[in-house]
């Protein structure tokens, strides 16, 4: 699942961080708390509706998609015990700053429609609170890496990212689409309508939207990941 893998890899960046950047640790280890949180509570909600978890299949695979298209820390290069560099760290950041923008993004449109829902709501507005939390302090640690003398590589690598997401993004949007409209039995002029709604978010992106994904500001939270995950017993 989405969430193992990033458990994964807050887990092996968290080991590996250069011993200069040792302070930085409880922040990652926050980070993957936290994601593993949101996969307890998915978890728990597919049970309440007597579903069971599935393989992701290959062409809906954000995550795995992301990391094909050269985005993050490749899990190989995690698997090994060799200490990341600085500008590994920045690769970090830069890749979570781009993909928490979409996560939060995504969550705030759940809370629009489903913050009051007696059975969803809660969970809506613990992850939603969660994904701000994230980005906020993606916002504050490339920032003190761009004061250090390393803004040329950050904006570098976040525009090279953001790019490449708004793509595997289009992609995975199209995927699910044909997969939800097999499964509910939609109409071919509904799927091409919803098809065509695709298309047209990722024109905006690709002609300006994704700048959003690159800037960067002081959050106005601050030391968003200091101390532990905010637990969710009745998801375990």
């Amino acid at each position: 699942m989405l969430s193992a893998r990033s458990v994964f890899e807050n887990g092996r960046i968290a080991a590996l961080v250069p011993a200069s950047e040792r302070a930085f640790v409880p922040k990652i280890t926050r980070h993957g708390a936290d994601e593993d949180k949101h996969g307890r509570i998915f978890r728990a909600l597919m049970k309440r509706r007597g579903l069971r978890p599935v393989d992701v299949p290959h062409e809906t695979d954000y995550t795995m998609l992301l990391e094909k298209h050269g985005i993050g820390l490749a899990h190989e290069r995690l698997k090994t015990d060799r200490e990341l560099t600085v500008r590994d760290i920045v690769t970090y950041l830069a890749h979570s700053r781009v993909t928490e923008q979409r996560a939060a993004e995504q969550m705030r449109l759940l809370l629009r429609y489903f913050a009051d829902h007696p059975e969803i709501g809660r969970a809506v507005r613990m992850i939603s609170e969660d994904e701000d939390n994230h980005l906020a302090y993606c916002h504050e640690e490339l920032l003190r890496f761009a004061s250090a003398g390393y803004g040329h590589t950050i904006q570098r690598v976040l525009r090279d990212y953001a790019l490449a997401e708004i793509r595997v993004h289009r992609d995975v949007s199209l995927a699910v689409l044909d997969h939800t409209g097999r499964i509910l039995h939609w109409p071919p002029t509904k799927r091409k309508v919803l098809a065509t709604g695709i298309h047209a978010a990722y024109t905006y992106e690709r002609l300006g939207g994704w700048r959003r994904m690159v800037s960067l500001k002081r959050p106005e939270r601050r030391d968003a990941l200091s101390g532990p995950a905010a637990p969710a017993p009745e998801y375990t």
